[in-house]
């Protein structure tokens, strides 16, 4: 069984595809912020999405292994749709009301360290495009 999930091809190429994007975005931030933390591959927002590498991903595997025609790859591919809808929009809107919640927050405790929320969450059109490239690449090459 464990063999099974290891040679799974859908698998390693999501997989995959997560990790390289995350390495992508360790990298540019580590070279931005001139210190490498582990805790940068967790992070949500930035450059390139890893929620767009890791659907598109599992929709090309699924494509290419099912068929562009199966039930299996229509299923994957609405799952996608939500997925960068949500990376787009519902985190990106996220983003903006911790963007003012900062500035509420910093206007009522003038001079006091608080601690900022997070407020790139959500991923610019360019993040989702280089996302879905580093999907599909990744895709063709391993399945």
């Amino acid at each position: 069984m464990i063999e099974e999930i290891l040679l799974n091809k859908i698998l390693t190429s999501c997989i995959l595809s997560w990790f390289i994007a995350q390495s992508i975005k360790a990298i540019i931030l580590t070279y931005k912020q001139k210190k490498f933390r582990f805790d940068l591959y967790a992070l949500p927002g930035n450059f390139p999405s890893s929620h767009s590498a890791t659907v598109s991903a599992l929709v090309t595997s699924v494509g290419l292994v099912s068929g562009f025609n199966s039930v299996s790859f229509a299923i994957s591919m609405i799952f996608a749709f939500f997925i960068i809808y949500d990376a787009k929009v519902i985190r990106g809107a996220a983003g903006k009301q911790a963007r003012s919640l900062n500035i509420l927050i910093e206007k009522l405790n003038a001079g006091e360290n608080i601690d900022r929320l997070k407020e790139i969450l959500g991923h610019s059109v360019l993040e989702i495009i280089s996302g879905l490239a580093i999907g599909i690449i990744i895709s063709i090459l391993i399945v």
